[in-house]
């Protein structure tokens, strides 16, 4: 067998249908490469070899990914008999005795558990730096982020710890770590993953939970296995007209894509644009028109109904929070900017909430407006290249302001600061929310690398349900312009 890092999860399990490897043998190579990188990287922090070696050893069943080493999320998942912190320091100690609907398919779909990654706190944030666990830091240097909240995944993936890794977005987190660590990420039309029994929605509708790969048919493949609904979804969507899978191997038709160069009131970094401008040309070489086009949504008007949503589903975290542990939440459970952020949740009024999701349906009416002219929007996965760990984190003069407010119960006082500090760090990511508000399917794809060697992904936003143009072309541009082959320098 090859070296296990040169496959993708669907190479795997090949070799364990054709005899060449076992699970076990599979899985204790994964071990061993998360032994040797993830103490550098701190991707994945609650290691499960021994329940993994015990399901490697059964005969693997039939399914697209039987025995293929795989990792789940520290968000949402919950895994039966093993920890689910959430991110957070007063979660350490809990262990769901189920399995969550999600966990239930990958479990079908055949993959091996064997470890959970980090992800911040309740997965607030674009990076990943949670207390409770520590940065999580990018395989193409170290002193930078992978980005969040998917970090753990990603960073493990990039790494070559396994080919594929559960991950989940609500506003950007599956593309924005993909793009940081040079891998393919798709968000999923809203209500196409299940993610029961807990929830029906999570952030009013804006989160849906996927993958990061190395290949885009294991994305594809992958999402087959996870797809359809569940008994008492408030979200029901049409399946495909057929497979995913078969959907990312057929050629795409001839696709009129707008492309975003540049936009009036966010900068966007040089490297950025750059790949921008490659994918551009890369496109019209495959015969398809690109046109430049002017943001077609108000952003503005997107970042405040954004913020007021992430603002009152961090006070409703914390709600949920106090009743799961039988007692009033103390400032020492969270960390400082969780505990600030739900109380400016607490803030809000009804009304607040209520326009802010009438908004949102404009947003996707504008969007709506754009498909009738554009198959897709092309624009950066990100304004800026990958952040240096710690560089998005709150400045310590503010953060002991906040702090003091946060004691003496005067937030209302630093509202205004805590809103401005909120559009600073999402200016940096300004393209991924939309699609999380509008419930459209979006995917962040390798296509460049800077000069200084860190990944610079692109994003393509579908009309929602159109996963398979977003697979199809995702296909024709990695045999065009293969990323695989691209790894970091790791021991």
């Amino acid at each position: 067998m090859r070296e296990y890092q040169d496959y993708d999860a669907l190479g795997l399990a090949q070799l364990i249908q054709t005899g060449e490897a076992t699970p076990s043998a599979l899985l204790e190579a994964a071990i061993a490469r998360c032994e040797a990188v993830n103490p550098a990287l701190n991707a994945v922090i609650v290691p499960l070899y021994e329940q993994a070696r015990t399901l490697a050893r059964q005969p693997p069943a039939q399914a697209p990914f039987a025995g293929v080493p795989f990792l789940l999320k520290d968000l949402l998942a919950a895994l039966q008999g093993a920890p689910l912190a959430n991110g957070c320091q007063a979660l350490k100690g809990w262990v769901p005795d189920y399995d969550s609907e999600l966990v239930r398919r990958f479990k079908a779909a055949g993959v091996v558990i064997f470890g959970k990654t980090n992800t911040p706190e309740f997965g607030l944030l674009g990076y990943t730096e949670p207390e409770a666990w520590g940065p999580t830091r990018n395989p193409w240097s170290l002193s930078h982020s992978p980005g969040g909240s998917s970090g753990g995944a990603a960073a493990a993936v990039a790494a070559g710890i396994v080919p594929m890794a559960h991950g989940g977005d609500g506003g950007g987190s599956i593309r924005i770590p993909a793009s940081n660590c040079g891998l393919f990420g798709l968000k999923p039309s809203r209500g196409r993953i299940p993610l029961g029994p807990d929830f029906g929605e999570v952030w009013a509708g804006a989160v849906q939970e996927g993958v990061v790969s190395r290949s885009v048919r294991d994305t594809a493949a992958m999402l087959d296995c996870i797809a359809g609904p569940e008994h008492g979804a408030p979200y029901v969507i049409a399946g495909p007209a057929t497979t995913f899978a078969h959907a990312a191997s057929q050629p795409p038709p001839r696709l009129r894509i707008g492309s975003v160069f540049s936009t009036p009131d966010t900068p966007m970094h040089a490297d950025c644009r750059a790949a921008v401008e490659a994918a551009a040309s890369l496109l019209h070489e495959l015969g398809h028109e690109v046109e430049e086009v002017a943001l077609p949504y108000d952003h503005a008007q997107l970042l405040d109904c954004y913020l007021t949503m992430y603002y009152g589903e961090t006070a409703t975290d914390l709600r949920w929070l106090a009743r799961h542990l039988g007692r009033p939440l103390r400032r020492g459970d969270v960390e400082l900017e969780t505990w600030i952020l739900g109380r400016m949740g607490e803030q809000l009024r009804a009304a607040d909430f209520s326009t802010a999701k009438r908004d949102w349906n404009q947003l996707a009416r504008a969007m709506g407006h754009f498909h009738q002219q554009y198959d897709l929007l092309l624009t950066p996965t990100l304004a800026a290249p990958p952040t240096r760990i710690g560089e998005l984190k709150t400045p310590p003069l503010q953060r002991a302001a906040l702090s003091a407010m946060a004691t003496l119960g005067g937030i209302g006082l630093l509202r205004k600061a805590i809103h401005e500090q909120a559009c600073i760090n999402f200016a940096r990511m300004p393209y991924t929310q939309v699609a999380n508000l509008t419930g459209q399917p979006a995917m962040s794809v390798p296509l460049h690398w800077n000069a200084a060697g860190l990944p610079i992904g692109v994003q393509f936003v579908a009309a929602i349900n159109r996963e398979d143009c977003l697979l199809s072309l995702a296909c024709q541009l990695e045999a065009a312009h293969p990323w695989a082959h691209r790894r970091p320098v790791l021991a």
